[in-house]
């Protein structure tokens, strides 16, 4: 099922384990995506899924720069950009977070006055991929109408918009929700003419999505600045999670794995996952930010990944015998002659 091991004409006795240090010391967690990853492969090879082998090569290769402080860049790899990949999604995450926060501070300096509000809309659970597909359409189309009504757009300066989709532990169905950030003008509190309670949130999104039902929808005011972490960062976080949690499809029963996946990828299947709307969407053009989902996920624009002048190179190969990370001994010399121990 796996392909044979490339790690190049390296001694194996010279060979170490790749590791990535961030500057707080803690690992960078390839080595856990990339098994997880090899999981989610192998239930796609079981599906007869075509994408199989490119979920299989998903970061196989690693290609660094690094600095004299042995910081490391990603430079080069190979990403699959499946919606239910793990290293994919961690990258994503990542960068859906950097770009986020760049956007949101920019929105702050332009509208210092403003206000945000973080907003959940939930329906009900789908039971299998053909209704989740269905629920997921219709509710992308719902939100359109949502935000189209005078009583929404009136005091809307922009929003951020993520899909989450989780699995019910208990009888296996699909709770499909979208997590909103939205930025309005401070007359959004003044009076009741403006001012949208929890209750008319819940009447407008039931309206919007032809609902026969009450659906649960939270809504909560967001503070822009903390001591600590900021209520605003705590929320981009929240839209950055993964849209899927692989916790969620690599369970202890391989035959619910099998339906979940299969399920899942019915229903994602060309779903946009994250969408920008008003001065956010304008900010993410001006900001020349690439788009978050099938752009590029070599560059996050993390902080934590940025280096110095770059002083050599190190490519980490997957070896699948053994199941980890591994340097050649031309990458250990390298560092250690350019970069210091």
């Amino acid at each position: 099922m796996y392909p044979q091991n490339n790690t190049g004409n390296h001694d194996k006795s010279t060979e170490e384990i790749f590791i990535d240090h961030q500057r707080n010391g803690k690992a960078r967690p390839w080595r856990e995506k990339k098994l997880t990853t090899i999981s989610y492969y192998e239930l796609l090879h079981l599906l007869e899924f075509k994408k199989s082998s490119r979920v299989r090569d998903c970061g196989s290769v690693l290609e660094f720069n690094g600095d004299s402080e042995n910081h490391l860049k990603l430079a080069k790899a190979y990403f699959c950009k499946s919606p239910l990949c793990s290293m994919c999604n961690w990258r994503r995450a990542m960068k859906h977070s950097s770009q986020t926060k760049q956007i949101v501070a920019e929105v702050v300096k332009r509208k210092p006055k403003a206000r945000w509000l973080f907003l959940t809309l939930t329906v009900r659970n789908a039971v299998d991929g053909e209704s989740l597909d269905r629920s997921l359409r219709d509710m992308s189309e719902g939100f359109r109408r949502l935000f189209g009504y005078k009583k929404v757009a009136k005091n809307l300066i922009g929003f951020m918009r993520a899909t989450e989709v989780t699995v019910n532990k208990k009888d296996g169905t699909y709770n499909q929700h979208m997590h909103v950030l939205m930025c309005v003008e401070s007359s959004y509190f003044k009076n009741t003419e403006n001012y949208i309670s929890a209750k008319q949130w819940r009447e407008l999104w039931q309206k919007a999505m032809k609902l026969s039902y009450s659906p649960i929808v939270h809504v909560q005011t967001v503070k822009a600045k903390n001591k600590k972490k900021s209520d605003l960062h705590s929320a981009i976080d929240e839209t950055a999670k993964y849209p899927v949690k692989a916790s969620d499809y690599l369970t202890d029963d391989p035959e619910h794995n099998l339906i979940v996946v299969k399920d899942l990828e019915k229903g994602l299947y060309r779903k946009r996952r994250i969408a920008y709307g008003g001065l956010l969407k304008e900010l993410h053009k001006e900001l020349n930010l690439d788009d978050p989902e099938d752009g590029d996920l070599i560059k996050t624009g993390d902080e934590e990944e940025e280096i110095g002048e770059e002083a050599y190179r190190v490519v980490a190969y997957w070896n699948w015998q053994r199941e980890n990370y591994y340097l050649g001994s031309q990458n250990k010399k390298d560092r250690d002659e350019k970069g210091g121990k």
